[in-house]
């Protein structure tokens, strides 16, 4: 055989085989490679790719349905909470590993169903029974960072709280440590009172003062709960029809708290929320029953007096405002400093708490419908819709996107159906 042969006889396999190699990889490409995701994300094409696994980068963890573990692919999180969901390629199964969740850690897709885990445990109980978890249990199936414990208020432990000792208020107690010390020493309570702390199972509702509570005759259905939460100085008297009698707290701040002494119910928790320093100044102040020395620094006039005793006043924890605002609803964290439009709404930090304490949480009385700036802004006086546009600390688009994503997968339940 002619050396030329030879040489052909050789190199046709090889010339053969790398074109079947490079087609196969060609071929891979268009339907599974990385490069074309991002393309098309750029270009602005939806995605078709389903993702088959998803979870948080860097943990083995179960999913949310309770499958057995495995380590998966998921946003990375930046300082403020945002996060990337480009599809990625899991080079060991061939196959595109990515995000079912959105910016916030909840799931794209929220199913109101219960899974079969949850249908086990829940779904042979008689309507009306207190469920025990569950309000945990289906706020951990949408949103998988979900850890319940979290101290309703704080006790004479609160230095031990990392979460919230290196933020200065609204979002920690920073620097505030000695005064807030002195006050729980003095109030010396720090739980909900004997008979509550001691049930196995809490249903809780959050009474927002929205203007959509009034004409709907809720009053007797909001007092069934076992823990029945206010806000701020709303009132109750003459509007128990629509609003209910019953109140177990009234969670506030200084510029919200009751002016009047004898509008504020009996047996019940005064309980104060810090929005910055001066506030736990004013507390003291109230809890000692000490003369209110000067109100400069507050945006409006505050109570002079609060007709509780010190065994009646709580502090609620600040980790609710701070995962409420940077984790749950994504405002600008803003090196942790109070800023504009980073402020959660108090109705939204009671639902943190609830979401965290209670076993079944309901509201009522939430809402702003901006489509009807005449309509009233709360039940209880003629201030319009209108006027919340001109809030300078809450973020409301964003925080109703929150809350909505409670009501659709059943995590609360809104009687008035504002949200």
């Amino acid at each position: 055989m002619k050396p030329t042969h030879k040489l052909l006889f050789f190199l046709c396999p090889m010339l053969v085989l790398g074109f079947i190699y490079y087609s196969s990889g060609m071929l891979h490409l268009p339907v599974w490679g990385q490069k074309t995701q991002k393309d098309q994300r750029r270009k602005g094409v939806p995605l078709t790719a389903v993702p088959l696994r998803a979870e948080y980068r860097g943990h083995s963890t179960k999913s949310p349905q309770g499958d057995a573990e495995e380590t998966t692919v998921a946003p990375t999180t930046g300082a403020e909470g945002s996060a990337d969901t480009e599809l990625e390629t899991d080079s060991t199964v061939g196959r595109f590993v990515g995000s079912v969740y959105d910016k916030q850690g909840f799931l794209l897709q929220l199913d109101t169903k219960l899974s079969q885990e949850l249908t086990y445990k829940y779904g042979n109980l008689s309507d009306g029974v207190c469920k025990p978890g569950y309000a945990a249990a289906k706020m951990t199936a949408i949103y998988p960072k979900f850890i319940k414990p979290a101290p309703m208020f704080l006790d004479r432990n609160f230095k031990r709280l990392a979460k919230v000792n290196s933020y200065l208020p609204p979002f920690g107690f920073k620097t505030q440590e000695r005064i807030i010390d002195s006050i729980l020493t003095t109030t010396k309570n720090y739980g909900l009172g004997e008979q509550l702390d001691s049930r196995s199972c809490k249903r809780c509702i959050i009474v927002g003062n929205g203007g959509i509570l009034s004409n709907k005759s809720l009053g007797s259905r909001i007092d069934e709960y076992d823990v029945v939460v206010r806000l701020n100085e709303a009132p109750v008297s003459g509007y128990g029809k629509d609003v209910g009698t019953k109140t177990t707290m009234r969670i506030t701040y200084p510029e919200g708290a009751i002016q009047k002494p004898d509008s504020y119910e009996k047996d019940s928790l005064f309980v104060f929320s810090a929005f910055k320093p001066l506030d736990f100044k004013w507390l003291r102040q109230m809890v000692f029953k000490e003369k209110l020395k000067g109100t400069e620094g507050f945006w409006k006039s505050v109570a002079h007096y609060v007709p509780r005793e010190p065994t009646e006043i709580r502090i609620l924890n600040p980790y609710f405002i701070q995962e409420a605002a940077f984790q749950f609803i994504g405002l600008p964290f803003n090196n942790g400093l109070m800023g504009k439009g980073n402020i959660p709404t108090l109705g939204t930090v009671a639902i943190t708490m609830a979401l965290h304490n209670c076993d079944e949480v309901a509201v009522a009385g939430f809402g702003y419908d901006m489509n009807t700036p005449h309509a009233p802004l709360h039940y209880y006086e003629t201030v319009k819709m209108s006027a919340i546009k001109e809030s300078w600390t809450h973020n409301i688009a964003k925080e109703k996107e929150f809350l909505r994503k409670l009501v659709r997968a059943n995590v609360i339940t809104d009687l008035t159906n504002g949200i």
